[in-house]
């Protein structure tokens, strides 16, 4: 029987799903004793044969119903030494006779640039051991997840902000200094831009997994409504609301 797989989670900034690289993954699995070698012996000893299931772990019963000319055969796991096919007379002092002790070990995968959300790396191997002497162990396979970012939110190879603006800016318009994963670019706010609209910057998202391609990084502008102003800036806002007001009104009457 081969061991059981192990499934891990691994989180990694945007900075290495954008470049790719080798991260470190720790984790604590049972694995062969060092004192024993894994089989569970004093001294590390070949443990011995038992006789009672000849080294198979099982027992086989058979009844046989001359009238039907059926042979019945019942397997069953062996009760001399469940299941193990072997004997341990003198177990080793360090694990017990269990053959393995929880180990914290450490593994090293390369992440490939552009790495997709939730994409396991498979570690042949690494996994839990075979419950049977001389079984295949399970596999690793390591989850990558993206870290929270306060900066930026994932979607796929697209990086996602939102930016607020002051009121005047969103009237008049301005330039913006936007970070990227590649440094600060400057990017144009048009003015009249409304809230809640997005401006897209080209290029400068993830790399597309197994592509030379990169998404894109999408800004989406907030506009800050004034709560507290002075009595300079009241006096400027109702000047503003009468210019708006007359303007209004002579666009009704034509004049």
């Amino acid at each position: 029987m081969q061991g059981e797989n192990i499934e891990v989670e691994l989180f990694i900034p945007l900075e290495r799903v954008a470049s790719g690289g080798e991260e470190e993954v720790r984790l604590n699995r049972p694995a062969p004793c060092r004192a024993c070698h894994g089989t569970g012996t004093e001294g590390g000893v070949a443990p011995k044969i038992c006789t009672a299931c000849n080294g198979t772990g099982r027992v086989t019963r058979s009844t046989r119903k001359e009238k039907e000319h059926i042979l019945f055969q019942q397997i069953s796991i062996c009760p001399v030494c469940h299941g193990r096919g072997s004997m341990i007379e003198h177990p080793c002092p360090e694990c017990q006779g269990r053959g393995n002790m929880e180990q914290e070990e450490s593994f090293t995968v390369t992440i490939p640039p552009g790495i997709e959300e939730g994409m396991a790396l498979r570690i042949p191997g690494k996994g839990m051991a075979s419950p049977e002497t001389g079984g295949a162990s399970g596999d690793l396979f390591v989850v990558v997840r993206t870290r929270r970012d306060s900066r930026f939110e994932r979607a796929g190879a697209d990086l996602l902000r939102q930016h607020i603006i002051s009121l005047t800016d969103a009237v008049l318009g301005t330039t913006l200094e936007v970070p990227t994963l590649g440094g600060a670019v400057s990017v144009t706010v048009p003015p009249g831009i409304q809230p809640g609209e997005v401006l897209r910057i080209r290029g400068k998202g993830l790399p597309e997994f197994g592509s030379d391609r990169h998404g894109e990084l999408y800004l989406r502008i907030e506009v800050a409504i004034p709560v507290h102003i002075t009595r300079e800036e009241r006096d400027l806002y109702k000047r503003l609301h009468a210019i708006e007001k007359e303007r209004d009104d002579s666009f009704l009457t034509g004049k």
